[in-house]
């Protein structure tokens, strides 16, 4: 009669124990997004509750998965891990635990305007259709529509000369298209529609002032004047006028919806 490995009797009790931790750690760290408001910068809030759901749910299997190998244990019942995979045995379990470990030490960033830029967005594209309208408020007025809902307006009428004298107040980030003038800016926001890989920029360009200062990409701008009608790219687009321009911080939540 022959003895077991001895290093394979411990990685057979090892194992199981790696599986069970790298499940309750991801869903730790699911719940440690959401309460630290980083969830919002990955996915649509409309999906909030299934991903706390998740992560309750994975932290009780992990939980009584760990309980279940504590009393095999002290039973000295050595786990069968005999199971078809691609990979050897632990290294998809070792895979989840070096991710979620990497999701704890690395914050989620914030696109912004090199991320618009990487695909030749121009202004046309930043005026993009694929913003859904929202039920329409005539009563909202021009200066409480955020840049969003002023896409989302265009969207749904797209004459310039519509809103021509309107005051406007929004908020944004710096982009410098490559098909506007210096007298220009591009004053942006990203929408997420499910998750963060499907975001995309949509905005305003703004007419800046003979003596207005040059803002840097990503700089975020709350900006305050009149909507008129400009001539960028050959096209009419509605632009503000700007009579007021003031560096904001990043809001806690750069993301519209």
């Amino acid at each position: 009669m022959t003895n077991k490995n001895p290093k394979s009797k411990i990685l057979n009790l090892l194992l199981p124990w790696l599986d069970a931790l790298a499940i309750t750690a991801w869903g730790v760290l699911m719940l440690r997004y959401w309460q630290t408001n980083k969830l919002n910068l990955l996915i649509h809030p409309n999906f909030f509750g299934l991903v706390i759901v998740a992560g309750i749910g994975f932290i009780i299997i992990g939980l009584f998965k760990m309980q279940e190998l504590w009393k095999r244990r002290r039973r000295d019942v050595t786990p069968n891990m005999q199971h078809i995979s691609l990979f050897p045995p632990g290294w998809g379990s070792a895979f989840l635990l070096i991710t979620v470990i990497l999701g704890f030490i690395i914050t989620p960033q914030v696109f912004a305007s090199d991320k618009a830029l990487q695909g030749g967005v121009t202004t046309d594209l930043l005026g993009s259709t694929r913003v859904k309208p929202q039920a329409f408020r005539v009563t909202v007025r021009p200066e409480e529509r955020s840049l969003v809902d002023w896409v989302r307006t265009l969207n749904v009428y797209p004459e310039p000369d519509a809103y021509t004298g309107q005051k406007v107040k929004v908020q944004g980030f710096v982009i410098h298209p490559p098909d506007i003038g210096k007298e220009y800016l591009f004053l942006a926001r990203f929408v997420l529609t499910c998750c963060a890989a499907d975001a995309y920029p949509v905005g305003l360009p703004v007419k800046l002032q003979n003596n207005q200062e040059r803002y840097s990409p990503d700089t975020w701008l709350e900006v305050e004047g009149q909507m008129v009608t400009e001539s960028l790219g050959d096209k009419r687009k509605l632009t503000i006028a700007a009579t007021s321009l003031k560096k904001i911080p990043q809001p806690e939540n750069p993301y519209s919806y």
